[in-house]
Protein backbone atom coordinates (compact mmCIF):
# COMPACT_ATOMS: atom_id res chain seq x y z
CA UNK A 1 0.00 0.00 0.00
CA UNK A 2 1.10 3.10 -1.29
CA UNK A 3 0.32 6.44 1.05
CA UNK A 4 0.90 10.16 0.05
CA UNK A 5 1.95 12.01 3.30
CA UNK A 6 1.06 15.51 2.67
CA UNK A 7 3.16 16.86 5.54
CA UNK A 8 6.22 15.71 4.01
CA UNK A 9 5.22 16.23 0.31
CA UNK A 10 6.09 12.39 -0.42
CA UNK A 11 4.99 9.29 -1.39
CA UNK A 12 5.78 6.13 1.03
CA UNK A 13 4.96 2.65 0.46
CA UNK A 14 4.14 0.84 3.67
CA UNK A 15 7.09 -2.07 3.34
CA UNK A 16 9.52 1.26 3.83
CA UNK A 17 7.87 1.63 7.48
CA UNK A 18 9.36 -0.67 9.80
CA UNK A 19 8.43 -1.33 13.54
CA UNK A 20 10.82 -2.98 15.66
CA UNK A 21 9.56 -4.98 18.19
CA UNK A 22 12.96 -6.44 19.73
CA UNK A 23 16.11 -4.39 20.82
CA UNK A 24 18.10 -3.42 17.54
CA UNK A 25 21.51 -2.42 16.81
CA UNK A 26 21.92 1.50 14.96
CA UNK A 27 23.82 -1.17 12.56
CA UNK A 28 20.51 -3.84 12.29
CA UNK A 29 18.39 -1.28 12.31
CA UNK A 30 20.08 0.47 8.92
CA UNK A 31 20.65 -2.18 7.14
CA UNK A 32 16.94 -3.25 7.50
CA UNK A 33 16.02 0.42 6.55
CA UNK A 34 18.33 0.06 3.21
CA UNK A 35 16.42 -3.49 2.60
CA UNK A 36 12.91 -2.01 3.09
CA UNK A 37 13.84 1.49 0.94
CA UNK A 38 15.75 -0.74 -1.91
CA UNK A 39 12.41 -2.98 -1.98
CA UNK A 40 10.45 0.44 -3.84
CA UNK A 41 12.33 -0.10 -6.44
CA UNK A 42 13.90 3.22 -6.59
CA UNK A 43 17.53 1.68 -5.67
CA UNK A 44 19.73 0.82 -8.61
CA UNK A 45 22.45 -0.55 -6.23
CA UNK A 46 21.49 -2.22 -3.25
CA UNK A 47 25.02 -2.37 -1.76
CA UNK A 48 25.98 0.91 -3.12
CA UNK A 49 23.22 2.38 -1.30
CA UNK A 50 24.37 0.27 2.01
CA UNK A 51 27.53 1.02 2.10
CA UNK A 52 27.05 4.94 1.35
CA UNK A 53 24.32 4.87 4.28
CA UNK A 54 27.13 3.02 6.60
CA UNK A 55 30.02 5.70 5.64
CA UNK A 56 27.95 8.86 5.99
CA UNK A 57 27.40 7.10 9.70
CA UNK A 58 30.67 6.73 10.23
CA UNK A 59 31.45 10.52 9.47
CA UNK A 60 29.02 11.53 11.67
CA UNK A 61 26.18 10.30 13.96
CA UNK A 62 22.74 10.82 11.92
CA UNK A 63 21.16 10.96 15.20
CA UNK A 64 20.31 14.62 15.93
CA UNK A 65 19.05 14.15 19.53
CA UNK A 66 16.04 14.30 21.13
CA UNK A 67 14.84 10.29 19.98
CA UNK A 68 15.74 11.16 15.99
CA UNK A 69 17.75 10.12 13.75
CA UNK A 70 17.82 10.79 9.91
CA UNK A 71 20.33 8.85 8.17
CA UNK A 72 20.76 10.29 4.53
CA UNK A 73 22.45 10.12 1.10
CA UNK A 74 22.39 11.48 -2.14
CA UNK A 75 24.03 9.32 -4.59
CA UNK A 76 23.60 7.86 -8.55
CA UNK A 77 22.34 4.71 -7.34
CA UNK A 78 18.59 6.33 -6.19
CA UNK A 79 16.20 7.36 -8.96
CA UNK A 80 13.79 8.98 -6.80
CA UNK A 81 13.61 10.49 -3.50
CA UNK A 82 12.33 7.76 -1.33
CA UNK A 83 11.54 7.70 2.38
CA UNK A 84 11.95 5.04 4.93
CA UNK A 85 10.87 5.27 8.63
CA UNK A 86 11.93 2.77 11.23
CA UNK A 87 10.49 3.31 14.68
CA UNK A 88 11.67 1.83 17.83
CA UNK A 89 9.81 1.96 21.22
CA UNK A 90 12.31 0.43 23.11
CA UNK A 91 14.96 2.64 21.52
CA UNK A 92 18.21 2.66 19.55
CA UNK A 93 21.87 3.50 20.92
CA UNK A 94 22.41 6.00 17.88
CA UNK A 95 25.43 7.46 19.27
CA UNK A 96 23.61 10.95 19.05
CA UNK A 97 25.00 14.33 20.74
CA UNK A 98 22.36 14.06 23.51
CA UNK A 99 23.76 10.31 24.27
CA UNK A 100 19.60 9.92 24.32
CA UNK A 101 17.92 6.63 22.53
CA UNK A 102 16.47 7.20 19.15
CA UNK A 103 12.94 6.17 18.70
CA UNK A 104 12.20 7.32 15.12
CA UNK A 105 14.27 7.15 12.08
CA UNK A 106 13.78 9.02 8.71
CA UNK A 107 16.02 7.32 6.37
CA UNK A 108 16.35 9.75 3.36
CA UNK A 109 17.52 8.21 -0.14
CA UNK A 110 17.88 11.16 -2.31
CA UNK A 111 19.34 10.91 -6.50
CA UNK A 112 22.66 12.32 -7.14
CA UNK A 113 22.22 16.59 -7.31
CA UNK A 114 18.79 16.61 -5.23
CA UNK A 115 20.02 19.30 -3.22
CA UNK A 116 16.78 21.20 -3.13
CA UNK A 117 14.43 18.13 -2.61
CA UNK A 118 16.38 16.83 0.00
CA UNK A 119 16.02 20.53 1.89
CA UNK A 120 12.36 20.54 1.36
CA UNK A 121 12.23 17.37 2.59
CA UNK A 122 14.75 17.33 5.93
CA UNK A 123 12.72 21.18 6.77
CA UNK A 124 9.24 19.06 6.35
CA UNK A 125 10.76 16.48 8.83
CA UNK A 126 12.26 18.86 11.20
CA UNK A 127 8.64 20.84 11.54
CA UNK A 128 7.19 17.86 12.64
CA UNK A 129 9.42 16.22 15.20
CA UNK A 130 9.05 19.43 16.87
CA UNK A 131 5.09 18.83 17.21
CA UNK A 132 4.29 18.17 20.72
CA UNK A 133 3.82 14.31 21.32
CA UNK A 134 5.11 13.73 17.40
CA UNK A 135 7.20 11.08 18.59
CA UNK A 136 5.38 9.51 21.14
CA UNK A 137 2.76 8.98 19.02
CA UNK A 138 5.23 7.50 16.00
CA UNK A 139 6.59 4.96 19.04
CA UNK A 140 3.01 3.94 20.54
CA UNK A 141 2.73 2.27 17.17
CA UNK A 142 2.66 -2.04 17.00
CA UNK A 143 2.44 -1.95 12.79
CA UNK A 144 3.66 0.10 9.79
CA UNK A 145 0.08 0.88 8.81
CA UNK A 146 -0.47 2.51 12.34
CA UNK A 147 2.70 4.67 11.93
CA UNK A 148 1.05 5.71 8.10
CA UNK A 149 -2.10 6.92 9.95
CA UNK A 150 0.16 8.84 12.73
CA UNK A 151 1.61 10.08 9.28
CA UNK A 152 -1.53 10.84 7.42
CA UNK A 153 -2.84 13.30 10.31
CA UNK A 154 -3.14 16.71 10.02
CA UNK A 155 -1.01 18.68 11.62
CA UNK A 156 2.01 15.70 12.57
Amino acid sequence: MKVTLPVFGIDIDETSVLVFQDATSKHDALDALVDAVSDTGFIEDKEAFRGAVHDRERVLSTGIGQGVAIPHVRIDAVTQPTLGIGVSASGIDFDTLDDAPVHVVFMFAMPTGSQKAYLSLLSKVMQAVKTPDFNDRLTACATPGEVLEVLSEPGS
